[in-house]
């Protein structure tokens, strides 16, 4: 088999997988969905993802981890929203210190 015919074997088994996941979200009784330990485990589920695309998007370049712009960007955006700015302000803020820092010759 060739190496194109495998990725297309790849696809199928990846689709096939979504759809038997998302299948198996609607046949799950909702007794089992209801227990306390399921909300708390998706809670941390969520959490956990979260910040593994942040690591990825802020902290890495290709397989390196790199300190740019972004790392301060992000710092700035965590303080802001310490100090509970209003989002878009966090949004503006952030872009615009990424943005000077690249102008600058960082990142």
């Amino acid at each position: 088999m060739s190496p194109y015919a495998w990725t297309w074997v790849a696809v199928a088994a990846a689709a096939a997988l979504a759809f038997l996941t998302k299948y198996a979200g609607h046949v799950v009784p909702e007794a089992w969905l209801e227990n306390p330990r399921v909300h708390r485990v998706a809670g941390f589920v969520t959490v956990g993802l979260l910040a593994a695309l942040f690591a990825t998007q802020a902290l890495a370049s290709g397989s390196t981890i790199v300190v740019d712009a972004r790392v301060a960007a992000v710092a700035v955006a965590a303080v802001l929203l310490w100090r509970r700015a209003p989002f878009i302000v966090v949004v503006i803020a952030a872009a615009a210190v990424a943005a000077g820092l690249r102008l600058l010759g960082w990142g």
